[in-house]
């Protein structure tokens, strides 16, 4: 005979399954700056992406057990793909494609015994940063529209609330990603926070490429755009510490007199 367990007990192990599985990678970032929309991914392999294009203005992002979410990348190529045929290709958006995974994740985790293991962000740019989107779609069919930016996998919390403080609107490339960098190395986000250009997945959104905006960027112009985003940050920090007196502290009286000598 076997045994019973409640609905509520049986959804409380998969959530609680589904999160361990997801907090032991790493966080992944995506936000918004003046040109497009930015992705960040750790990522040692050069060969197995985090990162992908969905269709022409449309990317994928994901973090947890990779032969999950690579199914569901292709899936979601193949619905954006069909929807355009049958349609228009400007029927094919972000919102639909989030709805539609959100739909797909919601139906696992009630109906099979295992839920997947993964956390999916997919992000539309716009003609205009007014029309940039971006989804975040959980392991139970959960979605939310996240303006700006969005942090998700790993120690997600940890990740935002670094980000935070270094996002704002109208940033240049550079500065997006030196923002991500600093989120990504947030003390907890792995086994080690030295970011090195070799171990990053980096991919934007370009809002002023035609038809298809997706592009990765690699070697030397990732290099290029570390070396950028360290200095913009060491000048920030060389601002913020602001000159010292050259002369020292004052040594005048309150009363604008010269002390008496000993």
């Amino acid at each position: 005979m076997p045994f019973y367990v409640s609905p509520e007990q049986a959804m409380r192990d998969k959530a609680d399954y589904a999160r361990k599985g997801i907090a032991r990678g790493r966080s992944c970032v995506a936000l918004q700056y003046a040109g497009g929309i930015l992705m960040v991914a750790p990522n040692p392999s050069s060969a197995l992406h985090k990162i992908s294009e969905i269709y022409d203005r449309i990317a994928f992002a994901a973090v947890g057990r990779y032969n999950e979410y690579e199914n569901l990348r292709k899936a979601g190529v193949t619905y954006a793909d069909i929807t355009g045929y049958q349609f228009a290709r400007h029927d094919v958006t972000a919102r639909g494609i989030a709805n539609w995974y959100a739909q797909t994740l919601g139906t696992i985790f009630t109906e099979s015994n295992k839920p997947f293991e993964v956390e999916i962000v997919v992000a539309e740019v716009g003609e205009q940063p007014s029309g940039d989107q971006i989804y975040r779609i959980t392991f139970d069919g959960s979605v939310t529209d996240e303006p700006g930016f969005v942090a998700f996998g790993g120690q997600a919390d940890q990740v935002s609330a670094q980000l935070k403080e270094r996002y704002s609107d109208g940033m240049s490339l550079a500065e997006a990603f030196g923002a991500a960098l600093s989120a990504l190395s947030v003390p907890g986000n792995g086994d080690s926070n030295e970011v090195v250009a070799s171990q990053l997945e980096v991919a934007i959104l370009d809002r002023a490429r035609e038809h298809r905006t997706f592009r990765r960027i690699r070697t030397a112009r990732l290099d290029e755009l570390l070396s950028e985003s360290r200095g913009l940050a060491a000048s920030a920090d060389a601002e913020s510490s602001g000159p010292e007196s050259a002369t020292g502290p004052d040594s005048s009286s309150s009363d604008g007199t010269p002390p008496n000598p000993a």
